[in-house]
């Protein structure tokens, strides 16, 4: 019984989390650990708009993005490739970015993208 109850406690618990609006907490500028590449995002009615502030002289195009609780997508164009770019808030400033997808897999880009992860710090409003 107390396995069962804890179940259901978790199962709440988690389905609480994922509802949650974490909306206001992506607004803002965001940096990558250790480099100097940041992006200001900004959501709105649920939609995201994500814009270049330091590129490091990449020139990337992104689509209109959506938030769905603690989680964060986009696409994203760069150089013949196109991807969709997840983020996870893990604290109010701090999310961990990764490419979901990237095509065509055999570009450079994308080999080196696979499996990586880059953590982002909020910096301001």
């Amino acid at each position: 019984m107390r396995l069962l109850a804890l179940a259901l406690l978790l199962h709440f618990s988690l389905a609480a989390e994922s509802a949650e609006d974490h909306s206001a907490f992506w607004n803002g500028v965001w940096i990558a650990e250790g480099a100097l590449f940041s992006v200001e995002v900004a959501v709105k009615d649920g939609s995201v708009e994500i814009r270049q502030i330091e590129s490091l002289g990449f020139q990337w195009s992104s689509s209109a993005g959506s938030v769905s609780g603690a989680i964060l997508e986009f696409e994203v164009n760069y150089a013949g490739v196109s991807g969709v770019i997840r983020a996870r808030l893990e604290e109010a400033n701090k999310a961990i970015v990764f490419a979901r997808t990237c095509q065509p897999d055999f570009m450079v880009v994308c080999l080196l993208a696979k499996d990586r992860q880059a953590i982002f710090r909020k910096v301001g409003e």
